[in-house]
């Protein structure tokens, strides 16, 4: 049965590049490994179809030696083709690894495996090193390729952070000691961490991460931020909340109240009147985003806060307040 053309099995085309081949040999090499087939039949001889193609089609020199004389050219310890100083075809014989023997005709090719030929030996030493290194170079190509497959390492790594509040919003520089994934010595990166990263952003760092290969490129370093919570300061979207406690009187009168702000402090006005949950917004005290969109604003949460304990005199002037008609807050609700 004639062997199937090797861009064939790979499914390129005869112009295909070497990353052409690479990708197309991983996908199938993958499909039909015999790890993912257990006991298929098909898969393990389409799996070596793949790895024979591959070891040809991947080596440049193989790979024009294939394309000038087929199946027929791959190299030693196979019968081949090879051009004559004539430009005439000449069928030849290697045998482990020694000189190119011309044969004319089958009558010479048979004398080659009876012992002629100016080989020496008879014709069982012939076939034995024939098969002998046949069968160590399938056991070669099959313990190198599908192992280092499986193996290559991830060319991008991640590399989680601790930040606190404070260096999530203003941002910070760190020293981050990080071992590839792949295995190696570790190395010492510095990331600058920008301004404004949320909690679980992740920040790129290029060629920082693995290599697929010995002469690929460098994937890249991904810092994944946690960013730990605030003691006050709450963060959703690009805007921070703050609870503001206030006493009946700041709320019933109106107050200036100082307060804190990713800035620095600053006065907050209480209009009178002020219910508890009620929202006052500072324009523009919020978050900084990485990039060009727009920072967000600081909201004040108002929580009244009843006196824990009245003097007489208070005790006096709120009963005077309700005595007063002060009207009921919850007339309009429809109870």
């Amino acid at each position: 049965m004639p062997q199937r053309d090797y861009y064939e099995i790979l499914g390129v085309s005869r112009t295909a590049s070497a990353d052409e081949i690479k990708r197309a040999y991983r996908k199938l090499a993958k499909k039909y490994h015999p790890d993912h087939n257990p006991h298929d039949k098909t898969a393990e001889t389409r799996f070596k179809e793949v790895q024979a193609a591959y070891e040809v089609l991947h080596d440049p020199q193989k790979r024009r030696e294939y394309d000038q004389f087929g199946h027929a050219g791959r190299g030693a310890g196979q019968p081949g083709w090879r051009s004559a100083p004539s430009g005439e075809h000449v069928y030849t014989w290697r045998s482990g690894g020694g000189p190119d023997i011309p044969v004319e005709n089958l009558e010479d090719l048979f004398q080659v495996f009876a012992g002629g030929g100016g080989m020496g030996g008879g014709r069982g030493s012939v076939f034995e090193d024939f098969f002998r290194e046949s069968s160590r170079g399938s056991h070669r190509r099959r313990s190198r390729s599908a192992p280092r497959e499986a193996e290559e390492p991830r060319p991008d790594i991640e590399h989680p952070v601790s930040l606190t509040f404070d260096q999530a919003i203003h941002g910070t520089t760190l020293d981050l000691r990080v071992t590839p994934g792949g295995g190696g010595d570790s190395q010492t990166v510095s990331v600058k961490i920008p301004a404004g990263v949320a909690h679980g952003q992740r920040i790129r760092v290029r060629g920082q991460g693995n290599r697929a290969g010995p002469h690929s490129s460098p994937g890249d370093l991904y810092i994944v931020c946690q960013v730990q919570p605030h003691r006050y300061f709450r963060r959703i979207g690009n805007d921070i909340y703050l609870d503001l406690p206030v006493t009946l009187t700041e709320a019933a009168l109106g107050a200036k109240i100082e307060i804190p702000t990713l800035d620095g402090r600053t006065v907050l006005t209480v209009p009178p009147g002020t219910a508890s949950g009620a929202k006052l917004r500072l324009k523009e005290r919020g978050v900084k985003p990485p990039g060009k969109q727009p920072r967000g604003d600081l909201y004040a949460l108002i929580r009244i806060v009843p006196p824990r304990s009245l003097t007489p005199r208070q005790r006096e002037l709120l009963e005077e307040l309700r005595t007063s008609g002060e009207g009921s807050p919850r007339a309009d609700l429809g109870w």
